[in-house]
């Protein structure tokens, strides 16, 4: 999927497009589509302003990223990162929060707490934003977070389970969706500074 961006506005559907004026040699004024290729990450989506979700970027995605500006990456692997995409981000002051936890593929095996709570607090801080959330594929770890988040933002449960689904298709996991369940019956206080909250959070 290729993507428009020049400059970046970002619509309301989370399509990125962009023109530029320009002049012919009679001086008229006329305006010019500039078609720069973007290539976004698998699964790429605005959460909330400030706040975006995708599958692992590659190098086919960085001019992409570029346009973000991002402040912060919050990582849900538990493996390192290649050196290639550290090195763009390095490049790019962008501020990696390793929050690795294991994906619900087993009923046996529970996304961590503490990791989700840590990233939350992250993602419910305006100095880190604008932040990328992204596991390997953007579907489970990822969508379980921003289901919490979702969550926190008081959204029902039906929606909350609508979206995961979107991303996740026919990958969908129980194990993921009873973990955002117990996580909106419990509510817990994630720890943050109300100042800092974006203009999104209801709290």
């Amino acid at each position: 999927k290729r993507w428009s961006l020049a400059p970046l506005v970002i619509a309301d559907d989370n399509k990125l497009k962009g023109t530029e004026q320009t002049s012919n040699e009679g001086g008229e004024g006329v305006r010019d589509e500039i078609e720069d290729e973007l290539y976004p990450p698998k699964n790429f989506a605005m959460v909330y302003q400030g706040v975006f979700r995708s599958a692992y970027p590659t190098k086919k995605n960085f001019d992409f990223l570029r346009k973000l500006r991002l402040k912060s990456v919050v990582y849900l692997c538990q493996e390192d990162y290649s050196r290639q995409v550290m090195q763009f981000y390095e490049q790019n002051n962008v501020t990696v929060y390793g929050h690795g936890v294991s994906g619900n593929k087993e009923p046996f095996v529970e996304i961590s707490e503490d990791q989700i709570y840590g990233a939350l607090q992250v993602l419910l801080d305006v100095n880190h934003h604008p932040v990328l959330i992204h596991c390997n594929q953007g579907k489970h770890r990822t969508g379980s977070l921003v289901g919490c988040l979702r969550a926190m933002n008081h959204w029902s449960m039906a929606a909350i389970f609508e979206e995961y689904r979107r991303f996740a298709g026919s990958k969908a996991r129980r194990a993921d969706m009873q973990f955002i369940e117990l996580f909106h019956r419990k509510f817990p206080q994630v720890k943050t500074n109300p100042k800092f909250h974006p203009p999104w959070f209801l709290g």
